[in-house]
């Protein structure tokens, strides 16, 4: 919102998100995505088998190797920006190409700080504390607002300010403040090479399948960048806050109960309690589903104003919305796989078997191209790109559950599809419902500014979710339990 507001939707937003594809190349070339995947349920199974002393040997090997690597990494790919942005930003010419060169440089180092902090709220995770690896991201967003607000006022270009700011919040959110967590818990690190050690053997190759391919929803955002550039100046900006939108649901339901579940998936695999495992897993799936498939509905028949009331304000135009809209659409067709998503890598994960996902996810994101190429040459054009991407999304899902059940076997599927119908029901009458109010004209001429955007959404869409959990205690969907314990806390805090 502050970026849109201050800096609007042009070249000068391209270039900063554009900036961030070499650190991203960096983070998913060495299996970032996998580590604290891989690396908690080691830890947890020495952790929680009273092996402690060798969980944090695991945790000192696989931090120093990290470290020499990660750092070798970066220092190679800060002295060959140029070049390796000439790759990734092909249409970016002039002052463009050099402020994307500047900031990708102001932000790599901020990959060390996720990697080894993903390692440090890995053995958090795995001791049950959630709010300080939860802070993390938030302190990050904290240190991008003042980059913006505060920082752009003394940087050239001003936008450089956000980069400054994403690298002060990433050193803090993910280094300093789980460091500090942790040394007040009582942990250990000791700088060691035993590479031979079992349980770091087991890290790495449960990393190792990353590595040799990389999964769709891991580049997303790269290869959306790489293609979204190839249009007018803005529209990598437009899908960026397209694909943002999209993404709220996924971190704060498909990521969240994900890691919620992780640890107890990996102990009760750990000890050996599959029928625990597996109801675990089924009923995370079914919660994801309830939560999930109502917020796709409404995103798709409704996005302008949650578009509008989010970012319109300040330098982003009506035009803007509209295409951001059009974008977010498309974009809401995928929520709900793409929250379930890191639920079933979890599952994985948690079984110490880490090929299978990514094979399939490498597979992925060759349907992901193909869907990608087709499309841009009908009428979608740049439409193309959001709607492969929740295509992807659908078949890739489709593909880990089955793969999980063949796996681990005893995944609900009866269960499951009982949930998505009865959520489908309840999303078509709620966000029927929702759609006929929004066409009432008065309440359509308040959805061109923000006011009347924000008015809107807690005044007509919000509200009317409720009319969605009515309709699912109606046919007995069991997931309302989880939000009526949410209620009884929230009332009981009040009372206090």
């Amino acid at each position: 919102m502050v970026m849109t507001g201050k800096f609007g939707s042009g070249s000068q937003t391209d270039a900063y998100n554009l900036a961030f594809s070499l650190p991203d190349l960096l983070f998913f070339l060495i299996a970032g995505g996998a580590l604290s995947s891989a690396f908690i349920p080691v830890f947890t199974e020495y952790y929680q088998t009273e092996r402690e002393d060798e969980a944090w040997h695991v945790f000192s090997v696989v931090a120093t190797v990290m470290s020499i690597v990660v750092l070798t990494f970066i220092t190679l790919a800060w002295i060959l920006a140029e070049p390796i942005t000439h790759l990734l930003a092909p249409s970016a010419t002039g002052q463009k190409f050099n402020d994307i060169v500047l900031m990708s440089r102001i932000v790599l180092p901020t990959q060390y700080a996720f990697f080894i902090g993903g390692l440090m709220f890995g053995t958090l995770y795995a001791r049950r504390v959630f709010a300080i690896p939860g802070l993390g991201p938030n302190v990050y967003n904290i240190g991008i607002l003042f980059g913006a607000l505060v920082l752009s006022s003394f940087t050239n270009p001003p936008i450089a300010g956000m980069s400054w700011g994403a690298l002060g919040g990433a050193m803090i959110g993910n280094l300093v403040i789980p460091f500090l967590t942790m040394r007040k818990l009582g942990s250990k690190f000791a700088f060691s090479l035993d590479v031979r050690h079992p349980g770091v053997v087991k890290v790495f190759k449960l990393m190792l399948p990353v590595v040799l391919g990389l999964s769709l929803p891991g580049v997303y955002d790269l290869i959306s960048r790489y293609y979204g550039q190839m249009y007018s100046d803005g529209l990598v900006t437009n899908l960026k806050l397209g694909n943002v939108l999209m993404q709220a649901p996924l971190a704060v339901f498909g990521q969240s109960l994900a890691l919620a579940a992780f640890p107890v998936l990996s102990q009760h695999f750990a000890r050996g309690e599959t029928g625990l495992y597996q109801s675990q897993m089924n009923a995370t799936i079914r919660q994801v589903l309830f939560i999930s498939i109502p917020i796709s509905a409404l995103m798709f028949a409704a996005p302008e104003p949650i578009v509008v009331a989010i970012f319109q304000h300040g330098a982003f135009t009506v035009e803007n919305s509209r295409i951001v809209s059009d974008l977010l659409r498309l974009l809401s067709l995928g929520i709900w796989a793409w929250c379930l998503h890191p639920v079933l890598m979890r599952g994985f994960f948690a079984a110490q078997h880490s090929t299978t996902p990514i094979v399939i996810g490498t597979i992925t994101t060759g349907v992901f191209f193909v869907l990608i190429n087709l499309g841009r040459q009908t009428p979608l054009t740049y439409l193309a790109i959001p709607l492969a991407s929740s295509l992807s999304g659908v078949f890739l899902v489709g593909a880990l559950l089955f793969a999980l059940h063949r796996r681990m076997g005893g995944v609900d599927f009866q269960g499951i599809l009982s949930t998505m119908g009865k959520a489908v029901l309840g999303s078509v009458v709620f966000v029927g419902v929702t759609y006929g109010l929004l066409q009432v004209p008065f309440l359509q001429s308040l959805q061109t500014n923000k006011l009347g955007a924000v008015l809107i959404l807690l005044l007509v869409c919000l509200p009317g979710f409720s009319l969605y959990v009515i309709i699912a205690r109606a046919l007995k969907m069991p997931e309302t339990a989880a939000l009526d314990r949410t209620f009884d806390k929230i009332r009981s805090r009040i009372g206090r």
